[in-house]
This record gives C-alpha cells, structure tokens and sequence, in this order.
C-alpha cells in the first residue's frame, strides 16, 4: 500500500488548492512545503504588493487629491514601518487561513524539502537534515519560481534587490531604480512614486508591458511620467556601480551610454521556475528548456507517468490564478481516471485574465486586436473612453477606456481590454463570456446598474455593433 493516493510538492498557489480539491475528491493527500503554505503569491508577491498598493494609493489620494473635492488634509504624512507591518499582517492572515483550509479537509502537512525518487517516492529533509521517504501513487510537483537576475557586473552589489528583497526594506527609500517595465517594475514605481520616491524605470523592450494591448502601455506610460517616474525604454543595461550619489545604472539607449543613479536598485527582470534539488538520482523528467515538460492533454503529466508539474514550473504563463486553475484541471482529470472515467473538467484554461494593479487598473484576456491581425481572423472592435462614465467623473479616475474584441461574422467576443478602476473585478465578465463562447448580443441582455463602472462595459460592447448610446458616432449610419 502506498503512504498516501498523491503527494503534492510546493503549497503555493497551485499546489495548496490542488490539495484541497483532492482531499474533496476522496484522495488521501500529503502537502510538502519548507518555508510558508501559500508560497511566492501569499508570502513574498501579489498579496504582499497588492498591500502596499493599497496604502500608498490611500496616501496619495488623501495627501494629493482631497482638495478637488474640497476635503482638506493638513499634516499629512505615512509611516513605513506601518506600512510593512500592515503588509505582513495581512499576508500572515491568509496563511493562518490556508493552513487551516488544509486541516479542516484533512489535507497530511509535511514540513521540509521534498525531492521526488524512482517509482514515485518523495524524500523529504526536515529543517535538522532529517530525512524521510514517503510514496504516493501520484506526485504533482508545484514547486514554483524565484526572482530572476540579469547577467551583468554589479548584479549583485549591496542595494540591488530583487522582489524578494524590496519587501524586506524596513525604511522608505528616496530613490530607485527599476531594471524592468513589466508588471513587477510598474507595480513598485506605482507604489514607491505615490509615496514620494524618485523612481527611475529601464525597460529594454520597446515599450512597458510589452505583452498587454499597446494602448495600454501608451497610456500607463503618460499616467506614469505625469507621476514624475522617468521611464526609458529600449534601455539595455550594462553595468551597475557604487558612486557618490547611490547606486548607478549604466545603459545603452539609441546607441548612447546614459545612467541612471538611486538609493536603491530593484531588478524586476522577471521569474525563472524553481526546480534546484527537485530531482533525486534515478529521476529522469523531460524538460523544455529551464521547464518541465507536461502534456497538457493529460492532466500536465510529465514523461513519467503519475508524476505531474503545474504552475510556474511548466511553460506558459505565469499568473497565481492560473497554476490555481491547474491544479484543480489536473486533480480532476487524475481522480476521474482512478475512477475509470473520461470526464472533462469543467474549468477552462484557455481563458486567463491578467491584471496589473496599477492607478488606474489595467487587465485583459483572450485576444487584442493586433492578436487577431497576426492571427488572420477578422473581429471588430468597440471601444468607450471611461472620462464619459458617470462614476469615473464623481472620482475623478484617470483617463481609461474599455475595448472589446469581437469575431466579425459572429460577433462571438474573443478578448477584452481594461484601463479604469475595478479593471481587474470587471474583466471577469469577460472571462465568463469567453469561456463560454458568448456573443455581444448575448452579454448586451444584461442590464448593468446605474452609476457604476460597469455601465462602460455596455457601452463597448454597443460600440462593437455601432450603437453606442454615450459616444458621438464614428461615422452616420
């Protein structure tokens, strides 16, 4: 008999919530993990940084706009010390809260290091050295990612930091620079410009988030400089140096050596998944490139059968959400096949939103327009600039807009791009009609309530099909 039906290695995101749902499904689980359960998401990313968001949004917003409404603030200040506390006790609820999600379902925790053996045994070293073999007759490995650097001298001088290391600064700093214009790097400039800071971005790609819908990146890109953040892209970093002033940042911008110099230098430069020492001797996983290679067609197992990788380990993309979404898909599958059954789950991974929690929110899923041209599918394309929505004005939101995207001849909507508040809750309404393959007309049933951000996603979806009620016409029809 085996010790347990599956042993799960990593309690992030993706393996914590594949634990639960297999514990529901009646398997008898273990969970393996050697610092927090809740993992990068909970610990040392987006619950963390979504935190301190929201603080320093608060302080911006009382310190810098109060006065256009007439409410007046004097003396104001923060303290960043609170800041952090209030930052750790909130990542520390969620884990009470994971922890005990894992008891109450009968989910077995095993604190260590786990290392996955031949036939499905996992060795895991306690925090003495201690060691101790378990099996299983499955293994999801979900082991996660770590902070990426880049290859150049001066990496690792004291005050370049990564993610990781930003959380653990105690004191507000003057200045930064940021190595990075993805969702990482705008991210802390938001939150560090809201609280003052000089913060300096270096972007290598031709614009900040290259990977969202251009408009985007273009109006983030002005909304940030309005900030004072100083953003240079096509920026390609050669080397970084203690001077008098901080920490310097040399690059190379339209074949000139510029610099850039703060207190602090945060290396924002992406992810890269966490497989070191995951492997025991025997153990022979495919990989693709620095991922371990699944197929997605069953349930993300690897070459080895039982043995199964979600998460930021396997290709594609990177979100808490979606190794969440994972996990679920793969439990599923495994528990239908112990079962002798063939189901489908129900959860659709084709559909995964992303968000950036910047001011305003940013979020997108499915396909943008210039996806669809490359892709040859001919969509149309309503759009509503969110400074005629009635709940934008009343606070005084920046400009933003709403765009969806719409198959021509069927007007089934294949993706959806958000630039306002509550983006990142709203985009779920597209989510759930991608998901299901629903048409505008379809999502145009629903009466959405009055003043409300929402109303913008009516009023684009309308402007799909031309009949926009709040927007001055493109063209007489």
């Amino acid at each position: 008999m085996k010790d347990f039906d599956l042993i799960v290695i990593g309690a992030g995101p993706g393996g914590y919530v594949a634990a639960i749902k297999a514990a529901k499904l009646g398997m008898k689980t273990a969970i393996v993990e050697n610092i927090k359960v809740g993992g990068t998401c909970l610990n040392r990313g987006c619950i963390p940084a979504k935190a301190m968001i929201h603080a320093a949004g608060l302080y911006k917003e009382i310190s810098h706009e109060g006065e256009i409404i007439g409410v007046y603030a004097d003396n104001v200040r923060f303290d960043y010390g609170k800041i952090v506390e209030y930052k750790q006790d909130t990542s520390d609820e969620l884990v009470k809260g994971v922890e005990a999600l894992l008891e109450g379902n009968g989910v077995t925790r095993i604190d260590g290091t786990g290392k996955i053996l031949p036939d499905k045994n996992v060795c895991v070293k306690d925090a003495e050295g201690n060691e101790t073999v378990y099996s299983a007759e499955n293994v999801l490995l979900a082991t996660g990612s770590v902070p990426s650097t880049i290859p150049v001298p001066g990496i690792d001088l004291p005050g370049v930091l990564t993610s990781d290391g930003v959380f653990q600064l105690t004191e507000m700093p003057e200045s930064l620079v940021i190595i990075g214009g993805g969702v990482i790097g705008v991210e802390f400039a938001t939150v560090f410009a809201d609280l003052g800071a000089k913060v300096t971005i270096v972007e290598a790609l031709p614009r900040i988030l290259q990977n969202m819908d251009k408009e985007i990146s273009q109006n983030l890109k002005m909304i940030l400089k309005k900030a004072d953040v100083d953003i240079h892209t096509g920026a390609m970093v050669k080397r970084i140096e203690e001077t008098e002033d901080g920490l310097t940042v040399f690059y190379e911008e339209k074949d000139k050596e510029l610099s850039a110099t703060g207190q602090y230098v945060i290396c924002a430069a992406g992810r890269k998944p966490y497989t070191e020492g995951l492997f025991g001797e025997g153990v022979d996983i495919a990989m693709d490139g620095p991922h371990i290679d699944t197929d997605e067609t069953k349930a993300f197992e690897t070459n080895v059968k039982g043995v199964y990788a979600i998460g930021d380990i396997v290709p594609g993309i990177k979100l808490a959400h979606m190794a969440s979404a994972q996990g679920i898909y793969c439990v599923e599958k495994m528990a239908a096949r112990r079962n002798g059954d063939d189901c489908q789950p129900d959860i659709n991974l084709k559909a995964i939103p992303a968000c950036v929690y910047t001011d305003p929110e940013i979020a997108q899923v499915g396909m943008t327009e210039a996806d669809a041209k490359e892709q040859g599918i001919d969509v149309k394309v309503g759009k509503f600039i969110m400074s005629a929505n009635g709940k934008s004005l009343i606070t005084h939101e920046e400009r933003g807009f709403i765009k969806v995207v719409a198959k021509a001849d069927t007007d089934e909507i294949l993706g959806a791009q958000m630039m306002c508040a509550r983006a990142t809750d709203m985009i779920s309404e597209f989510v759930t009609a991608i998901a299901n393959e629903k048409t505008v007309q379809q999502l145009l049933k629903a009466v959405r309530p009055h003043p409300t951000y929402n109303e913008g996603i009516t009023e684009a979806l309308e402007d799909t099909i031309g009949e926009s009620l709040h927007t001055i016409p493109r063209r007489r029809r």
